[in-house]
C-alpha cells in the first residue's frame, strides 16, 4: 500500500468513527427508562481487601442504602467495588433490587465480582463512564486511585456544565476534601479564576460513610416523591 493509499484509508476510518460518534451522541440524548428505585453508584479502589476496615465500611454503606430501597452500581471489579455489591445483596434479602457492575475489559481483571447480579462490560473507559451517568441518580466516591479520580472528575464536570442536574456527588474522606481544597486554592486563589465558587461547591464532602448516607437521604426522598406524584 502506498503512502497516499494509507492516508486515504486513515481518512475513511476517521470519517466512519466520527459518524459513529455522532450517532452515539444523538442516541445519548434519549433519556434512559425511568427506574423504579433510586440508584447509587459507589466508586472506589480495586486494591482494598475484604479484611480491611474500609471494605467493611463500604459494605455497610451499600447494605444500608439497599435496605432503604436503593439499587447499587459499582465498577463490577474487586476491592471496594466488590464491597459495594456485597453490601447491596446483604441489604436486599428478598432480591427486589439490583446489584449492578459496569466493568472495563482489562487483562488483569477477568471477571465481575461474585456479588454482581447484572453486569455490563465495556472495551473503553469512555463508553463505561457514559453508562455510569445514564444509570445513576447519585454518586458516592470513597478512597481510590487514578481510576476513581477519573470517575469523580467526569461527574464533577458534567455537573459543572449542567449536563447532569440534581445528581449528588458525595465525596467521603480526607483525600477528596483535600482535593477540593487544592482546587479552591489553585483555581480560585490566583489573579485569574479558572472556575467559579459554585463549581467548587458541587461536591458534597463528608468524613464518614454514615454522613454520606445522611447526605443522600433527601435526594432519595425527592426521587420517591416524584415517582408517587400523580401524572
Amino acid at each position: 500500500m502506498s503512502e497516499r493509499d494509507g492516508g486515504r484509508s486513515a481518512e475513511h476510518v476517521d470519517a466512519a468513527m466520527l459518524s459513529l460518534w455522532q450517532a452515539a451522541n444523538h442516541l445519548s440524548q434519549v433519556p434512559p427508562p425511568a427506574c423504579e428505585h433510586f440508584r447509587v453508584t459507589i466508586f472506589g479502589s480495586a486494591r482494598i481487601k475484604p479484611g480491611d476496615a474500609l471494605y467493611a465500611d463500604v459494605k455497610e454503606l451499600a447494605r444500608a442504602l439497599s435496605a432503604l430501597g436503593c439499587d447499587i452500581v459499582s465498577g463490577g471489579g474487586p476491592g471496594l467495588m466488590q464491597a459495594a455489591n456485597e453490601g447491596s445483596q446483604l441489604g436486599d434479602p428478598e432480591d427486589r433490587l439490583q446489584s449492578i457492575g459496569v466493568r472495563i475489559d482489562l487483562p488483569f481483571e477477568q471477571n465481575a465480582n461474585p456479588y454482581v447480579e447484572k453486569v455490563y462490560t465495556h472495551a473503553t473507559f469512555f463508553t463505561r463512564l457514559h453508562q455510569f451517568m445514564r444509570l445513576s441518580d447519585a454518586f458516592v466516591v470513597v478512597a481510590g486511585g487514578v481510576g476513581t479520580t477519573l470517575e469523580l472528575m467526569l461527574v464533577w464536570q458534567l455537573l459543572q456544565v449542567r449536563h447532569a442536574t440534581e445528581v449528588p456527588l458525595v465525596l467521603v474522606g480526607p483525600m477528596w476534601r483535600d482535593l477540593v481544597a487544592w482546587a479552591r486554592q489553585h483555581m480560585l486563589g490566583g489573579a485569574t479564576a479558572y472556575a467559579s465558587p459554585a463549581d467548587l461547591a458541587l461536591p458534597i464532602c463528608v468524613d464518614t460513610p454514615e454522613a454520606a448516607l445522611a447526605a443522600l437521604r433527601p435526594f432519595q426522598e425527592r426521587f420517591l416523591a416524584r415517582r408517587a406524584a400523580p401524572r
